[in-house]
């Protein structure tokens, strides 16, 4: 099969022109494939170069990355070294650098494990220089607080794209313990972490059960996910007249947490979700009616009691709710939802280009960044698409600024601003590239073999160029929510990595490219094996993917 293949992409490339000789539509789209595929591989690189730098600081002992370049005391931690930075380190070598993936981070896990895990499997934090846990007494609610940001954060992400590896191992070890603690949780307190950690770690307890319910099957998740559940909804709705309800990074995470379970019930259990029906919608109601401004943007923090704004900043993770919204519009078709969430869509290139998101930070643009990928994913809205690629770039320019202004030393200029939130930096620009690419990765991936797609009318226009000869294999996206997570419905989901082009295994696509006099007719499980590309010094090459149902 292999050997087809490979055929397959010599009679492509046989034959092909420059974009530049007439003004065909098919030049035109390839064209902006081949844009598509010099931003992706900018992002890329700078990708590359974060996760490079960070890796140069490991502890020499543990192997482990602090959570602060600039802390006195060096530290681990499971809520912030091992939730926001760490595990995107892992994606960047899962999706470009398959050697280093093996090599490098998995050990690092195996490291982790026997260095922090303080109850059993739920880790706590550790000094990197007195190579012991930073609190000699456990303090179980940094524990448990801990562990329920490392899951839902950091290896959720891992799990949504690179599927049952160790560290979705590590997820479900985790999660088996943290279920001794289910009454704990309850009672969980975080004067430290602020007055929104209980709703945060149930909220993210429940966007984690309800994704492992999925994988599983093993309804004890879904009984634990509806124990959470009911304590807001169905009759108490205590959110509802919550005093102090914090919209903004943290206290989000319930609204997504009660939009997932509510998702499970649709298809699990169709009366609990009628009996959490009228309760959502109030909550969901109320903070469109006090929560946003005329822009549709949400604050950061409010009384649900009064309708008085507590803190009338902006929140970053604006998408993170929308989310909710969105998927309720799925499953019960209610157009008013739908409508709200392109409303704010369509306020963002005119009001919230170069915006203030958390102090200007590269985290803030992130959240806000990946808030409109995930939606934009859903619905095409040209302006929409066109922020993006506005921010990605005032995003990218931190990473440039934090040599210039600060004179950070690394040699591969990747590291961002020296703390655990870089890792949203490689989350989101590795989103956005995947979106310039329409989920087409290479092996082996290389600095100068630059790759980007562009999807129109029914056909995936595919560009190739090469600084240096190269031959390797070209990867097709796939439907993760159903390959992966075993999803009945792909609704937006907290950091998860949106679904692009992908094949069809029982489908036909004519495989073809610009000006060939040939082409292949080959099913999607055939071309999902990839196609083999060879590409000479210098090069261009250029590939058209077309389904059956558009092949004329």
């Amino acid at each position: 099969m292999i050997g087809k293949i490979l055929l397959i992409g010599i009679s492509v490339i046989i034959g092909l022109s420059s974009c530049e000789k007439s003004n065909t539509q098919d030049e035109q789209f390839f064209a902006i494939a081949l844009k598509n595929g010099k931003i992706a591989n900018e992002g890329f690189r700078r990708c590359m170069a974060f996760t490079m730098d960070w890796l140069e600081q490991r502890d020499p002992v543990t192997g482990l990355i602090p959570q602060n370049l600039y802390d006195p005391e060096p530290v681990w931690n499971p809520h912030n070294a091992a939730a926001d930075n760490f595990p995107f380190m892992v994606m960047t070598t899962c999706i470009l650098d398959r050697p280093a993936y093996d090599t490098l981070m998995i050990p690092v896990l195996q490291r982790e494990m026997h260095f922090t895990s303080r109850i059993h499997t739920l880790p706590d934090e550790y000094s990197l220089a007195r190579h012991d846990f930073l609190r000699k007494e456990m303090d179980l609610n940094y524990i448990l607080y801990g562990t329920s940001e490392y899951i839902k954060d950091g290896l959720l992400p891992l799990m949504e794209y690179c599927g049952k590896t160790p560290w979705f191992d590590r997820i479900m070890e985790m999660l088996k313990d943290l279920a001794v603690f289910r009454d704990s949780i309850g009672q969980i307190r975080g004067e430290f972490f602020g007055n929104s950690v209980r709703t945060e770690v149930h909220g993210e307890l429940l966007q984690t059960l309800a994704r492992v319910y999925w994988i599983t099957g093993d309804e004890s998740y879904l009984d634990w996910a509806i124990s959470i559940g009911d304590h807001y909804l169905g009759g108490r709705n205590i959110l509802l007249n919550a005093e102090r309800l914090r919209l903004r990074d943290h206290g989000c995470e319930i609204i997504g947490g009660l939009s997932e379970l509510y998702v499970v019930l649709h298809f699990i259990a169709p009366g609990k979700k009628e009996f959490y029906r009228s309760d959502l919608y109030e909550l969901l109601d109320r903070i469109l009616a006090i929560g946003r401004n005329e822009d549709g943007m949400f604050y950061n923090e409010v009384n649900m009691k009064t309708g008085e704004i507590l803190d009338s900043s902006i929140v970053d993770n604006w998408g993170y709710i929308y989310n909710a919204y969105y998927t309720i519009y799925l499953l019960d078709q209610k157009e008013s939802y739908r409508r709200e969430v392109l409303n704010a869509l369509g306020s963002l290139y005119g009001h919230y280009r170069m915006f203030n998101w958390e102090n200007h930070g590269a985290d803030g643009f992130a959240d806000a960044i990946e808030s409109g990928i995930n939606l934009y994913n859903r619905e095409r809205v040209r302006s929409l698409e066109d922020w993006i690629d506005s921010e990605i770039r005032v995003m990218w320019s931190l990473q440039d600024s934090a040599f210039q202004e600060r004179g950070i030393p690394y040699r591969n200029r990747g590291i961002i601003e020296g703390w655990h939130g870089d890792g949203n930096f490689a989350r989101t620009s590795l989103m956005y590239c995947l979106m310039k690419t329409q989920a087409l990765t290479i092996t082996p991936w290389r600095e100068d073999v630059v790759f980007g797609a562009h999807y129109e009318n029914g056909n995936l226009y595919i560009a190739l160029r090469s600084g240096e000869d190269w031959e390797g294999t070209l990867h097709f996206g796939q439907q993760r929510h159903k390959t992966l997570l075993n999803l009945p419905l792909d609704y937006p989901r907290i950091n998860q990595f949106p679904e692009w082009y992908y094949l069809e295994a029982d489908k036909e696509y004519r495989v073809s490219g610009l000006h060939a006099r040939s082409s292949t007719i080959d099913s999607g499980q055939e071309l999902s094996e990839g196609l083999n590309i060879r590409l000479k010094k210098g090069s261009t090459r250029f590939i058209k993917i077309t389904s059956e149902e558009h092949v004329k």
